[in-house]
């Protein structure tokens, strides 16, 4: 019931702010905005908030200067990137994904940081509540919480024999935790059985996979994060493999042969972290803009991936998906 009232409270405050969008022009002197991301594979939304920035009227070169720094796949590589990138004097810092932002909170509390997609933020202790952040940081979030026992009934309704799943998550990271959780919370209400498989690593891989196929379950589950170079692959392979039905997070799993993909689009997230850019380059506090939360969803199936596995697809759930591929 908190939880929703903040999102109430968030969707106002953010009704206001977009109204205000229009009042708003560039400063007279250009804005330096360095980008921090995980991996440039896994980034889709860059060209979204350039586009989107261009529509406020900002101009790379001209008042507005970019600069990134991408840990190629190597989470390790957060803090020092964050660190360097703070180190060259940037106005504000986008940070997509928890990675980057929990990174970018411990390098600095006074440069403002737009986060990206981070997950669960009020939880994790990123900021002190959605409609009013009180901290250095604000932007895009996402309840992955809530979305993660959300891809336990889609799961099972692809898979209509479902009766055991296995998650695949990573326990060194809170907000996988509280994913985790609410599946463990959803899954008897289901008639499900659940077996927890927790990495906290890449080098557990090899061990977590054996005790999937021990376990032989009926469908999986992939909160893993964040990924290594190499870790998305290994995993799509192995579940395509020993052809378990499984559920990845958006952009993370079809391509590869992965069953389904169910999260927030992040495009839209991009475009929308320019207004926060365009806000505070006009001098406003981050720690009084409401953190947004996304309120459209893309469900993705392979029925290429459904065929090899013997599976049909129920048309009600190919009617409600986003995306199909063939």
């Amino acid at each position: 019931m908190k939880h929703g009232l903040a999102c109430l409270l968030s969707a106002i405050a953010m009704l206001a702010l977009t109204a205000s969008i229009a009042l708003a022009s560039p400063p007279d002197h250009p804005i330096r905005v360095g980008i921090l991301i995980a991996d440039p594979e896994h980034n889709p939304g860059d060209q979204a908030l350039v586009e989107a920035l261009r529509e406020l009227g900002y101009a790379a070169g001209r008042n507005i200067i970019f600069k990134y720094k991408s840990a190629e796949g190597r989470p390790e590589l957060f803090a020092p990137l964050a660190k360097e990138i703070i180190d060259s004097g940037v106005d504000v810092l986008v940070t997509p994904a928890n990675g980057p932002t929990m990174a970018a909170a411990k390098a600095t509390q006074t440069i403002p940081i737009v986060m990206i997609g981070a997950s669960d933020v009020v939880e994790t202790g990123l900021v002190a509540s959605l409609a009013r952040p009180g901290k250095n940081i604000t932007g895009l979030a996402i309840n992955a919480a809530e979305i993660a026992a959300k891809r336990v009934q889609l799961l099972q309704e692809a898979v209509p024999r479902l009766s055991r799943i296995a998650v695949l998550w990573n326990a060194s990271i809170r907000s996988m935790a509280l994913g985790f959780q609410n599946i463990e919370q959803a899954s008897p209400k289901l008639g499900i059985a659940l077996q927890s498989v927790r990495v906290s690593g890449s080098d557990e891989f090899g061990q977590a996979f054996a005790a999937v196929e021990d376990g032989h379950p009926d469908g999986l589950i992939v909160l893993f994060g964040p990924l290594r170079g190499d870790d998305l692959p290994r995993i799509v392979d192995f579940v395509v493999r020993h052809k378990i039905p499984t559920i990845f997070e958006v952009g993370r799993g079809i391509s590869g042969g992965g069953l389904m993909e169910f999260g927030p689009n992040l495009e839209p997230m991009f475009r929308r972290a320019a207004v926060y850019i365009d806000k505070i380059a006009n001098g406003a506090d981050p720690a009084t803009l409401p953190v947004e939360e996304p309120t459209q969803f893309e469900l993705a199936i392979n029925l290429k991936a459904a065929k090899a596995m013997g599976i049909e697809i129920p048309q009600s759930l190919l009617l409600r998906a986003d995306r199909v591929v063939e």
